[in-house]
């Protein structure tokens, strides 16, 4: 019977396990599919707590009940021996168990917006600590430790305030449950000394009777006990169940196009209006056409719509009104995955994983070589630094490549780029400070991604801009401007003024 018992729990977790990995698997996947409009509208820290610790909450619950479910063995083999022993005593005890179910019921109304509350409240812990983390150096630099810890210690109150009110109404839950089994036991003692004056019962029945009574309350108290941890998973599961509702994602075509094998790299966007929220549009009646191997620099003031426009490109947000063409094939017509195949995007917050360089170079692709990524590297000046780590290629990068440099994150984001071998190039240029050498490595192997491939730009230095075969100005999501570097600066109009503000005599940024 042990050996059984062990073989049944065992069998048990390991089914739970597999099961909340499969969902967990599924949670993951439908998340990857989120457009980035999503993650510009949900914390990431929020995100998280759906994959971690509401899983981890479900784990527990079912691990729980699986153990409950050995336990009602006994109850029935104990209830058949009651009824073969006493018919009437056995149905008076049984009619104290719907008292259970309905303590059950007022609790589960009870506790079941405070669960939902102390789940909350652990997202809120885990959006904020998320945050802070990963912003220590601002938190440090502008020494806001002091209010963050009086921020968190409030979030943290919340939360232990909620856990309270769920801990006393699971107490008062369990208390209900002990009286009714000493109310059983009265029941026993009182209707078994009548019956056994009586000769109805033997002495030894009752004294079977108070034994089996805990082998009847006990499923049921055990229940109670599994209650805290049922209505807890109870709101995770509702929680992860809504994540994987979340339905909002990229339109894809219903009869995609196929593209050719490669691309002229033709762009041209028709009268294309974008809004992040309705009745505040980024982007207005924006036409261009970008020709196939021209370099285009965007410039214009915070906010003018620079970044949309690349992302609507990548077809990361889905756009209002308007078309955009690439080979004159509609880029709604293409589904999302072929297009960013084509494209290859450089934003200024590129990403390094952890994990090996040759990993951050090729992304797992497998038909990116390993040759292949070296030549990559070499090309855009990234081979010497990489050669010069310990472990070269297959070193490890600390996450987000803190143990690199901005310069070699940014060369690291090239190489990445070139293995993929685009024939269009999207670039978003970081506007950190750099030393003279690295700036010179930069523009050099900018260059040469830039060879050969239509080439947007968003342009923070002038030997940019001045290298591009034409420069679009955008102010307030409209296009001010077209056309070369010297003619608008000539023209003296919009283009002429933002780069007398922004650039000096030396021909770098003033701030």
């Amino acid at each position: 019977a042990a050996l059984l018992g062990h073989w049944h729990r065992l069998t048990l977790v390991s089914a739970i396990v597999k099961a909340l990995r499969d969902l967990r698997q599924d949670l993951f996947a439908h998340l990857e599919t989120r457009p980035s409009s999503f993650y510009d509208r949900v914390p990431v820290g929020r995100v998280m707590t759906r994959v971690t610790n509401d899983i981890e909450a479900l784990y527990e619950m079912l691990r729980g009940l699986g153990s409950l479910v050995g336990e009602f063995v006994p109850f029935f083999v104990a209830l058949i021996i009651m009824l073969s022993t006493s018919v009437k005593l056995t149905l008076i005890l049984l009619a104290l168990v719907p008292l259970v179910g309905i303590a059950t019921f007022f609790f589960r109304r009870a506790t079941r917006e405070i669960f939902r509350r102390v789940r909350n409240s652990v997202s809120s812990l885990n959006q904020y600590l998320q945050e802070n983390l990963s912003g220590m150096t601002v938190v440090q630099l502008s020494e806001r430790q002091q209010r963050n810890r009086a921020a968190y210690t409030e979030i943290n109150r919340e939360n232990l305030e909620q856990e309270y009110r769920s801990i006393r109404l699971t107490t008062y839950y369990g208390a209900f449950n002990d009286s009714l089994a000493s109310v059983g036991l009265g029941i026993i003692v009182y209707y078994g000394a009548g019956a056994v004056v009586q000769d109805e019962m033997s002495l030894g029945a009752v004294i079977l009777f108070t034994r089996f009574m805990n082998m009847l309350f006990t499923p049921v108290v055990l229940l109670g006990e599994q209650l805290n941890v049922l209505f807890r998973a109870m709101a995770s599961g509702e929680r992860i169940f809504q994540a994987l509702d979340w339905d909002e994602q990229i339109r894809e075509p219903v009869e995609p196009r196929t593209l050719p094998d490669r691309l002229e790299g033709n762009i041209r966007f028709d009268r294309v209006n974008f809004a992040y929220e309705p009745g505040r549009p980024i982007l207005k009646d924006v036409s261009l056409e970008i020709r196939p191997g021209e370099k285009l620099a965007i410039v214009g003031p915070t906010g003018s719509g620079k970044s949309t426009l690349i992302r609507l490109l990548g077809r990361f947000y889905d756009f209002d009104h308007g078309m955009i063409f690439i080979d004159n094939i509609d880029l709604q017509d293409i589904r999302s995955q072929d297009v960013r195949r084509r494209i290859g995007v450089v934003l200024q917050d590129f990403h390094i994983f952890s994990g090996s360089i040759l990993d951050n170079i090729t992304l797992g692709d497998p038909s990116i070589t390993r040759e292949q990524a070296i030549d990559a590297a070499t090309t855009v000046n990234a081979h010497g630094f990489i050669s010069q780590i310990d472990g070269g290629y297959d070193a490890l990068l600390a996450e987000r490549g803190a143990n690199l440099s901005q310069g070699q994150r940014q060369l690291l984001a090239f190489a990445r780029v070139l293995a993929a071998n685009p024939e269009i190039l999207v670039l978003d240029e970081a506007t950190a400070s750099i030393d003279t050498e690295t700036e010179l490595l930069i523009q050099d192997a900018l260059q040469k991604l830039m060879e050969g491939r239509t080439s947007i730009l968003i342009a923070h230095r002038l030997q940019t801009i001045q290298e591009a075969d034409r420069v679009l100005v955008l102010v307030d999501g409209e296009v001010k401007e077209l056309g070369a570097h010297d003619d608008l600066i000539r023209a003296g109009g919009v283009y002429a003024t933002l780069h007398a503000l922004q650039f000096q005599d030396v021909g770098e940024p003033s701030a």
